[in-house]
């Protein structure tokens, strides 16, 4: 007959039977549930982990712009041949639908090529009607990249090319669309034959507009009016140098909105621009309440990138000629395989457009553009629009480039920019109503409608941008960075291997084998998510190494303290129990920290945050999850006299 529990003891029972105490060998157990779960997980790792062993070859991608009238395949033999001609061997070469693909050894070698085919593409008649961009080519197996296996993107630091730290200037943002507001409400009160005292005051740093007028009965019925018309504001009635006045105040979301549309608008805008310098995977990103992000891998160029930066855009509102209206008064386009007459007569420009987003009609869910523009742009569009229903508009979209010459001066070449304007039609509408500063553009299909929407929006930025940072890595730089981060992780994990396995014997090699294990599966979630390594991101790595051995050696020291009075079995049975709320306490708090650097720090600290919160929960699966499983396939489920620990 075995002896109950102790009163007060640990696990003791009022009112109910006692908890029967498992033999040692039924402790330390790992159910075969467990051990297919840890097995899935890491072959999860080291599938997704593989790809980052193939390291990508330097490229050169060749692809057509949309007024491209030769193939693609005339441009790729041309720069095939001026690359054989250079004495440049590339390998690898594919050629797709949409892009080509030519394959270097080196960095040097890709560079040399990219000016090579840029000049063979000019001196051939092709013109500047094929971007030639520097890229990394995947060496990634075919079937692990059916698997969405892929390897970890390198930042700047680590691939060399140009960053900028842009600036928005919100203020000014929100003042235009104050002063588009200001001409709204001007236009809205002639319309209405509202008397009202000018001028209207603008404050722009309170944000609102002050109106006076000549007697309450006109104040009165001016709120009324606003309160209908215009939800951008709060309006209040107050008595302003002895008259009436309503004063109107942005709503903190309104504003909120204006900046987020500035920065948004600045964004795709960018995304459009940079495509000019070839580079393949631009980064643009926005960086907290006003800043944008702009990295370049591949450019060593800054003057021509800010050059591309600052290049204009921009939109053109026109009617569609009569067919008796004189040529001497129209210009013609093509659009969609046909010539349309516009009239020369500009109705309005894009800079009066403040908005433009895509949508769906309500009652027939057809595709539709919803566009804004100020008051200005407003009352032109009226006025133009109301006596000319049933006749088409068309949108023209026109943008500044420049083309590479290459002209000899005194015997040597030198490389000119020469700018030049495109010019192509991206819509053609039936006017079915008077339009204002709000109207909308149907019967176009759904991409169509965000093309669309993206143009008018790209077509020119929302608010000024400041260059408030610049600098320019090398490629050498890049490759020294990976080598020295490479050789820090390389170091400091062989040294934690040693001391693991000299101090803690047959426990430091599973502590060994989960620490690799877990740099197999940080790894592998990183390259899943998509993440970026940067210098800072390859410290975290080394931390995160530091961070995981650190939760084995609570646990085997733990162990090591409860070998004293208890027995082998249940001392690592208590040892990893009573370990875990530290271990969880510490890397928690940890864990906190990086989502803080992550929302408040900047690109670097980003980078350092993402590659810690993704340790942090790889380290603690391994530390845990892992060691426990290997100490339960060496010591559970048997009568063990010593440890070797």
């Amino acid at each position: 007959m075995s002896e109950g529990p102790r009163a007060g003891a640990p696990g003791a029972f009022l009112g109910g039977a006692a908890p029967r105490r498992r033999a040692p060998e039924q402790l330390n157990r790992t159910g075969w549930g467990k051990r297919i779960a840890l097995l899935l997980a890491l072959v999860f790792g080291v599938i997704y982990a593989i790809p980052n062993l193939y390291p990508p070859d330097y490229a050169l991608q060749l692809s057509p712009r949309e007024e491209a009238e030769r193939p693609l395949s005339e441009a790729f033999a041309a720069a095939q041949a001026a690359l054989a001609e250079a004495g440049l061997a590339s390998f690898g070469a594919t050629l797709e639908d949409r892009a080509a693909l030519l394959r270097f050894e080196s960095n040097d070698a890709q560079l040399r090529a990219q000016e090579v085919v840029k000049e063979a593409l000019v001196r051939g008649g092709f013109g500047d009607n094929f971007i030639v961009a520097l890229n990394l080519a995947s060496t990634t197996p075919a079937w692990l990249e059916d698997l969405g296996a892929q390897r970890m993107n390198f930042g700047l630091d680590l691939s060399g090319g140009v960053h900028f730290l842009l600036e928005v200037d919100m203020e000014r943002a929100v003042a235009d669309r104050l002063r588009a507001f200001e001409d709204e409400v001007r236009t809205l009160f002639r319309a209405e034959r509202l008397r009202y005292l000018r001028p209207v005051q603008t404050e722009q740093s309170a944000r609102r507009m002050t109106i006076r007028f000549r007697d309450e009965a006109d104040r009165d019925e001016a709120r009324r009016l606003l309160a209908d018309r215009v939800l951008e504001f709060t309006v209040t009635a107050e008595l302003i140098d002895d008259a009436p006045a309503l004063q109107l105040t942005l709503r903190p979301e309104v504003v909120k909105d204006i900046e987020d549309y500035a920065i948004d608008q600045n964004l795709v805008s960018l995304r459009n621009r940079v495509n000019e310098l070839g580079v393949s995977e631009p980064l643009v990103q926005r960086l907290g309440r006003n800043r944008i992000v702009l990295d370049l891998p591949g450019i060593q160029d800054s003057t021509r990138a800010k050059d591309i930066i600052g290049k204009v855009a921009n939109l053109e509102f026109r009617l569609v000629a009569e067919p008796d209206a004189p040529r001497s008064e129209v210009e013609t386009y093509d659009y969609e395989f046909r010539a349309i007459d516009l009239e020369r007569a500009l109705i309005v420009s894009g800079d009066r457009v403040s908005n433009a987003q895509a949508g769906f009609d309500p009652e027939t869910s057809m595709p539709q553009v919803n566009i804004t523009l100020d008051g200005r742009g407003g009352q032109r569009m009226n006025e133009a629009t109301r006596g000319n229903i049933g006749r088409s508009m068309a949108i023209l979209f026109k943008e500044t480039r420049t083309r590479t010459r290459y002209v000899e001066i005194d015997g040597e070449t030198v490389v000119r920019q020469i700018p030049y304007e495109t010019q192509r039609l991206i819509s053609v509408a039936t006017i079915q109503a008077a339009l204002g500063n709000r109207f909308r553009i149907t019967g176009i299909s759904q991409r169509e409608a965000s093309d669309l929407a993206l143009l008018l929006r790209a077509g020119a930025l929302a608010a000024p941008m400041y260059i408030v940072e610049e600098r320019t890595v090398g490629a050498s730089l890049g490759e020294d960075n990976i080598r020295a981060g490479m050789l820090s992780v390389a170091v400091g994990f062989g040294l934690v291997l040693l001391f693991m396995l000299v101090y803690y014997r047959l426990f430091g090699l599973a502590a060994n084998v989960a620490l690799a294990a877990n740099l197999v599966l940080l790894t592998a979630v990183m390259s899943l998510l998509g993440a970026t390594l940067t210098l800072p991101g390859i410290a975290g790595i080394v931390l995160t190494v530091g961070m995981a051995v650190d939760a084995n050696v609570l646990i085997f020291s733990r162990i090591r303290e409860e070998l004293a009075s208890r027995s082998p079995q249940q001392a690592i049975h208590a040892g990893f129990d009573r370990a875990f709320i530290t271990i969880f306490d510490a890397n928690l708090t940890t864990f906190l920290v990086a989502i803080v650097l992550y929302a408040i720090g900047s690109g670097p600290v980003k980078g350092f945050a993402v590659t810690l919160a993704i340790g942090i929960v790889t380290s603690m699966f391994t530390a845990i999850v892992l060691t426990r499983a290997l100490i339960n396939a060496l010591y559970g489920g048997r009568r063990v006299a010593r440890l070797a620990i």
